[in-house]
């Protein structure tokens, strides 16, 4: 069986959990011995900051994609001209970019994007086609989310095969967009969901959410977990001397880093707490390193600037080194998460979490056993750092959750068992 998974590319500029999700699978897959071809857009592939080497081109290259959609001579341009912008020093200029820019001022193109053949990207829907026509012949097509759908009907027009489309936090980008494009892209994908087979959420929260806002039954939604690579998670020595609270997500306010740091300066007045450090990482693009430079000013004012580290790196090595020297992890999401693979990277660890109750948190936390959700931070954190034995035990609980259920071959392997109930 020959599966082909087209994956929109990422500059490994910031901790990107689909992009993380993407690759593993497709890297477990083959390891699996399943044939898998994996096909990006926009960019070329990136997992871990480290470039997936596959000999297959970049399709809707980040800077035709954006030419077609606001000069319609573009829409039209011979191949040869394409190729120049689509060019591997072109799209490396672009990636440099990947993470600076905004759902909100991209409505008009997004809409294109869900459009098809009758958006003005229509020749590059043809040219991926064709191309999986001519070179690969699937038997199965798996698409990374549900803003690529536009893809999916063409794609069983010409092929003639099954189509998968994965669901995680495409909420965060539609619901960002401005109006009118924000329902009108909603509606774009409601009426294409025909041409999707199955789709599969990472989480069971998210499978409920997606069934009613894309107006599906629940019953066409599978659920397959996130699962990492564990290679290289050794236990965290969660020794309390100092005790460290840890984030480890993009950095920025819409993931709370800023609630992080408010919470750590009223917990360093707790007593018992005097010595807690914070460290955070994650990538931090754009707007981000605004908010990153505003939340040290804040650190700064409270005389507590040597008691914060913000990280640069977050490679795998890098991260599997961090999560060694935290105590306890939170990323405080508000509105929460179709899932939050740091929550099993830190479980991985031994590291409890400490999460809102919102999204797919709570179901996470409930498998697992290694952590707690809140109803108020503050008081959450000071109850796990004030008692070192508990947060241990959660951290252990956790960790033998994860190397059980989430592993990535776990979710290799329940992949790969709705792709041949499709194939079949």
């Amino acid at each position: 069986m020959k599966v082909v998974h087209i994956v929109p590319g990422s500059g490994g500029t910031f901790y990107c959990q689909n992009c993380m999700r993407d690759g593993a699978l497709v890297q477990a897959l083959r390891r699996a011995g399943e044939d898998v071809v994996m096909v990006p857009m926009y960019l070329p592939m990136f997992t871990d900051g480290d470039p997936v080497q596959d000999d297959t081109p970049v399709f809707f290259g980040g800077i035709n994609v954006w030419l077609q959609q606001q000069v319609p001579f573009f829409r039209k341009t011979p191949r040869w001209l394409d190729r120049l912008f689509d060019s591997k020093w072109m799209l490396r200029r672009a990636a440099q970019m990947e993470g600076t820019t905004s759902a909100s001022d991209l409505g008009a193109m997004t809409l294109s994007m869900l459009e098809g053949t009758a958006g003005n990207q229509k020749k590059e829907v043809e040219r991926l086609v064709d191309w999986l026509a001519e070179h690969e012949r699937p038997d199965v097509v798996h698409i990374s989310n549900a803003l690529l759908i536009g893809l999916a009907g063409e794609i069983k027009a010409k092929l003639d095969v099954p189509v998968v489309c994965s669901l995680q936090d495409e909420d965060w980008w539609l619901d960002e967009i401005n109006p009118p494009y924000d329902e009108q892209c909603w509606d774009a994908i409601r009426a294409r969901c025909g041409d999707v087979d199955r789709f599969v959420a990472v989480s069971n929260w998210f499978a409920d959410q997606m069934s009613e806002r894309l107006m599906v039954p629940r019953d066409v939604i599978d659920v397959v977990h996130i699962g990492i690579d564990l290679d290289g998670f050794g236990p965290a020595p969660l020794d309390f001397d100092p005790p460290v609270l840890g984030y480890l997500s993009r950095m920025n306010t819409a993931l709370g880093i800023d609630k992080l740091v408010d919470a750590f300066i009223e917990l360093k007045k707790v007593p018992g707490l005097e010595t807690l450090k914070l460290r955070a990482t994650g990538g931090a693009v754009g707007d981000d390193l605004k908010c990153v430079e505003e939340q040290k000013r804040k650190l700064a004012k409270a005389g507590l600037a040597e008691d914060a580290e913000f990280v640069e790196d977050f490679t795998r090595e890098q991260r599997l080194a961090f999560l060694k020297t935290i105590s306890v992890m939170c990323v405080p999401v508000e509105q929460g998460e179709a899932f939050g693979s740091f929550i099993i990277e830190s479980m991985a660890a031994g590291v409890p979490v400490v999460q809102p109750k919102a999204g797919a948190f709570p179901e996470l936390v409930e498998a697992t056993g290694g952590g707690v959700v809140y109803d108020n931070l503050v008081e959450e954190l000071e109850a796990l750092l004030l008692n070192p034995d508990r947060a241990r035990a959660l951290g252990a609980q956790g960790r033998d959750s994860v190397y059980e259920s989430f592993s990535v071959e776990s979710m290799a392997q329940n992949m790969v068992a709705v792709y041949r109930e499709l194939a079949k």
